[in-house]
């Protein structure tokens, strides 16, 4: 069995990307790691070579900034990076730049990708979430984050990036998929507030049509993390290794209130029915539990 690893960045030291950690936690599970790069304006790809493994396979790409609605272009760019994935492999891990895995998965994943590696009904692994916020000590816990999504998929050129990359299709359509016991640590909103005004000053314009549009949102110095949240709770867990020295650096403090939520009537029974029988109602699903 042959697993490929893949992922795009671009201005990974402007914006502060865990780039480095996301792809050393998954080295040890795949037999190689597909990095596409993107026409940028720092130290990517010299971050990226300080790794250190024979595994990485830098590629090089120019994003086209037309492509900013709905974040097209990171669709686009993550289908560019899935076709240098080697066609001997079985199964294809996409791994976002803001998102790692912990070691403690590791043998769940392997063998979930041998369990269903010949069972060709199975066109991807369905991984669980846990979104930071603020800090490495909050979690959020409400339906405005996604709980599951597809991150291993079959080596299989008809499957692509749906909307801006959050997920997958095939040839249009869901994809029928397994869920395994294994989460994904998404990191992309711990930062301190400078660094995340400014990350979200660069990135957001892929979400905005025109430039007048983006600069609408431009308006601080600093994100305000109190205004961006209903609902929060205490991370009590553990981080992965490869996350330990970025946490041991973090220099800002933010205390956020994990009582008070901030939902609408509706959302807050939904809230409270997921809460007490782990079934979130009327969800959107980007794939298809087989």
């Amino acid at each position: 069995m042959k697993i490929s690893g893949f992922t795009i960045i671009r201005n990974a030291v402007m914006n502060d990307y865990p780039v480095m950690e996301s792809i050393s936690s998954i080295l040890p599970l795949v037999d190689e790691m597909i990095v596409s790069i993107g026409d940028g304006e720092d130290e990517t790809e010299a971050l990226i070579q300080s790794i250190g493994s024979g595994k990485i396979k830098i590629v090089h790409s120019k994003w086209d900034m037309n492509l900013r609605k709905g974040g097209a272009v990171l669709a686009v760019e993550t289908n560019k990076a899935f076709q240098h994935v080697s066609p001997d492999a079985d199964w294809a891990f996409y791994i976002q730049a803001d998102e790692v895995v912990h070691e403690k998965y590791h043998q769940a994943i392997r063998d979930a990708t041998l369990k269903y590696k010949d069972d060709q009904r199975v066109r991807g692994l369905l991984f669980k979430y846990l979104h930071f916020y603020g800090t490495y000590n909050f979690v959020g816990d409400s339906r405005k984050w996604y709980n599951k999504e597809v991150r291993i998929i079959r080596n299989d050129k008809n499957i692509t990036a749906f909307r801006d990359a959050q997920g997958f299709r095939e040839n249009g359509n869901k994809l029928p998929v397994k869920p395994i016991d294994a989460f994904i640590y998404h990191y992309g909103w711990v930062k301190s507030p400078k660094q995340m005004f400014e990350k979200q000053k660069n990135v957001s314009r892929f979400w905005h049509e025109s430039e007048e549009d983006w600069k609408k949102i431009v308006k601080e110095d600093f994100f305000d993390f109190s205004n961006h949240y209903d609902s929060l709770k205490k991370f009590t867990g553990t981080h992965p290794l490869v996350m330990q020295d970025r946490i041991r650096r973090q220099n800002w403090n933010i205390e956020l209130d994990t009582q008070t939520k901030y939902f609408s009537f509706k959302d807050k029974v939904l809230y409270l029915i997921e809460k007490k029988t782990g079934k979130r109602l009327f969800d959107f699903q980007n794939y298809k539990i087989i």
